[in-house]
């Protein structure tokens, strides 16, 4: 897009409603180009390839165009769009397991979250050594591995992850501590090279 676009310096709200309002996809490439390096990053972390990524990625991009109607701008455009690639990603992967996405988190949560805080915490996370956290989250399930890198990477709080996975927030922080307790594991019997 040229820089005199009179659509560029739209916020996001702005724009989603002047791209639904003239179904416009010229207007829907400025979208595109402010995300697309995120959403590519987030289908990264649920793919095997980078072919498969950039596969994702369009996908998403496809779903979103379709899905932009229903955007009401209750939320950040970005939590919303973090939502949608989360749900898409993680309903890809699970199609191959034949499986549908279930929250295990819903009952004794609580009682769960006591005894698995006592042993996992952030600063655990924080000191492992770079290159074995990389092999440690590609081994771990994708959706633990989203969660993690969303709320550590990207730095989605526990709120907006609470309307990205449409969970409680007792769901989210328990699916947290699980993830970090995988990756934990994970990393543990990871062979040193050093």
């Amino acid at each position: 897009m040229r820089a005199d676009n009179p659509y560029e310096n739209l916020s996001d709200t702005e724009l989603v409603e002047q791209i639904v309002l003239q179904n416009n996809p010229l207007l829907f490439e400025i979208l595109y180009d402010r995300y697309d390096k995120i959403v590519y990053n987030k289908c990264y972390g649920f793919s095997k390839s980078i072919d498969e990524a950039k596969d994702l990625t369009q996908d998403v991009f496809l779903h979103l165009y379709l899905k932009l109607p229903t955007f009401k701008g209750t939320s950040k455009f970005s939590t919303w769009l973090y939502a949608l690639t989360y749900n898409y990603c993680t309903n890809y992967v699970n199609r191959d397991k034949g499986r549908k996405i279930k929250d295990k988190a819903v009952q004794n949560t609580e009682q769960e979250y006591e005894k698995l805080s006592l042993e996992i915490n952030d600063e655990s996370i924080f000191q492992m050594r770079t290159d074995m956290l990389k092999k440690a989250l590609q081994i771990i399930p994708a959706e633990d591995r989203s969660i993690l890198l969303l709320k550590y990477q990207d730095e989605v709080t526990i709120k907006d992850l609470v309307e990205i996975l449409d969970i409680s927030e007792s769901a989210v922080k328990m699916r947290l501590k699980r993830a970090k307790a995988k990756v934990l594991e994970t990393y543990k019997k990871l062979p040193s090279d050093g």
